[in-house]
């Protein structure tokens, strides 16, 4: 490694190597209690499963100093998991009234709302949630951050708005680089698709962006497995059993005064017609199609007009398989692929946390309704965990040429 003028030089094959080192040393727990820690922001965090990605708690080097988001359920959700710093409020209107202070930080992360791109908004076009990475790139010129990482739907990638906040990064003298992420190819048991753009000022982060995957598709060629895009000694995807097949049958249908798991292993409360719906569909993997196929009677004559499109409609999980998407309704399954395996009921709460990979201890606040949209929109925890490993790595990488060059100055003092 050397550097030009403050800037940052990687040689990528040391680089990889390093990313094999501390990616095993952090599943194993053995990380160095006195390395160095990076201050965080987090906005938009929603519950915090980022912030949770980039915490002690995954291995990560990193201490989250401040926090927004605009709804009141998820700050009290971040809160009681972190320190209280995350303040609820329209970020926009806290930055123009400059009555909160935004603290120095090494990183900053989020996911501007993601509906103004999203394929399910229908009024996309001129939705005024598409311009919030302005607010988010203003905090991060604010909090002096030498790295930021933001989330969001794949769509967004190639769009106008894309370039727009490539341009205004580069401005800030950023370098800048994005992809789409595939939840379970980095262990969540979960076929979650996510865009990340992260930007470093003191080097490129294609060196080591995307990540290296962790995970692979069992059904995939092996071939494609090579050390460009895998570590040296992947697994096999997570699946539905992997996450939940230990979980027994929910009771009632509030959150209930247990401890976890069982808090949030609650059911509903379905009608006669919705039972007969899933006891008609049995099999796992079965959906919609396969319903108005075998009893068309049950069939809403909705689903029957519509020919095509929507074949994870009604339709069960996987044991063997990853779950798909987990979104904010995964309690209904008309919304989806939401229907468990084998048995006759829509996932729970406890389940759907499981696939977006929070553990059982992160505590979530509020309703039930107001805790499915905490758990539907959040990034998967394991995922930001494994995007943190790069960040740290290059922040690592930067203090040790940091570290070096004081004691050069040491050195030469007493010379002198």
């Amino acid at each position: 490694m050397y550097h030009i003028d403050n800037k940052v030089e990687f040689d990528k094959s040391f680089l990889l190597k390093e990313d094999e080192t501390t990616y095993e040393s952090r599943c194993s727990g053995e990380f160095s209690p006195d390395r160095k820690v990076y201050d965080l922001i987090d906005l938009f965090s929603g519950a915090g499963g980022m912030s949770l990605g980039f915490s002690k708690q995954f291995g990560q080097p990193f201490r989250s100093v401040w926090a927004n988001d605009f709804n009141q359920f998820c700050v009290d959700t971040y809160n009681e998991n972190f320190d209280s710093h995350c303040v609820c409020g329209d970020i926009v209107k806290i930055l123009a009234e400059g009555k909160i202070g935004i603290p120095k930080a090494d990183v900053v992360i989020g996911g501007p709302p993601c509906q103004g791109f999203s394929l399910l908004n229908k009024n996309r076009e001129n939705d005024p949630r598409k311009e919030l990475w302005r607010p988010f790139l203003d905090v991060v010129q604010l909090s002096g951050a030498s790295i930021f990482v933001m989330e969001n739907v794949p769509q967004l990638l190639g769009t106008y708005e894309h370039g727009e906040i490539v341009g205004v990064a580069e401005a800030l003298g950023f370098k800048v680089w994005q992809d789409k992420l595939i939840a379970a190819n980095y262990g969540v048991p979960q076929t979650r698709t996510r865009a990340f753009i992260i930007g470093c000022k003191f080097a490129d982060p294609a060196v080591l962006f995307p990540p290296r995957k962790t995970h692979y598709n069992p059904d995939a060629k092996r071939k494609q497995i090579t050390i460009e895009n895998y570590l040296s000694k992947p697994e096999k995807w997570k699946t539905v059993r992997d996450a939940v097949g230990e979980l027994p049958p929910p009771v009632g249908t509030a959150i209930r005064d247990e401890a976890p798991p069982l808090n949030l292993h609650f059911g509903r409360n379905p009608t006669e017609l919705s039972k007969k719906r899933y006891r008609a569909i049995p099999k796992e993997g079965m959906n919609r199609f396969d319903l108005q196929r075998i009893a068309p009677e049950l069939t809403p004559k909705c689903w029957i007009r519509k020919k095509s499109g929507g074949t994870d409609l009604f339709g069960r999980l996987w044991w063997d398989r990853p779950a798909v998407t987990m979104r904010t309704e995964f309690f209904k399954p008309e919304k989806g692929r939401y229907l468990h395996p084998v048995q006759h009921r829509p996932i729970t709460h406890r389940e759907a946390a499981r696939f977006q990979s929070f553990p059982d201890s992160f505590r979530f606040t509020g309703s039930k309704i107001e805790i499915a949209k905490q758990i539907g929109n959040a990034v998967p925890p394991l995922l930001a965990a494994r995007v943190a490993d790069v960040v740290r790595l290059l922040l690592d990488q930067k203090y040790k040429q940091w570290m070096s060059s004081q004691k050069e100055k040491e050195a030469e003092l007493c010379r002198v």
